[in-house]
């Protein structure tokens, strides 16, 4: 609780963009795996993009070329950009952070795509 905090969501109109930043309390590196989750009213969370700390990472393949996961690790920090919004894309955004412990999750941020 409180490991994760979320900020830069909102309302952007279609082909706009938005990037969206998730805090951590402590170091990254004591998580293996990091990404982003998204829940649209009336549907399932999924996985949007993940990364490890290696920099390796992942996409969920309607936001591949759109979205583009990356991190600082000096600032404790992973970021999701997306270009080319879509408004299938709005949602709640969660970050997400795996560790031995678990996973950690993120109040979530909300995006909404509209014109």
């Amino acid at each position: 609780q409180g490991q994760l905090a979320e900020s830069g969501g909102g309302l952007v109109q279609p082909g706009g963009f938005l990037r969206l930043s998730c805090a951590a309390s402590r170091s990254i590196f004591s998580f293996y795996i990091m990404g982003w989750y998204r829940q649209a009213p009336g549907k399932q969370r999924e996985l949007v993009a993940d990364i490890t700390p290696g920099g390796s990472t992942n996409y969920a393949d309607s936001v591949k070329g759109r979205f583009t996961i990356s991190r600082d690790n000096a600032k404790n920090t992973v970021y999701l950009q997306m270009n080319s919004l879509k408004p299938e894309d709005t949602a709640v955004y969660y970050c997400m952070a795996g560790n031995i412990a678990g996973l950690a999750w993120g109040q979530g941020t909300q995006v909404t795509v509209s014109s």
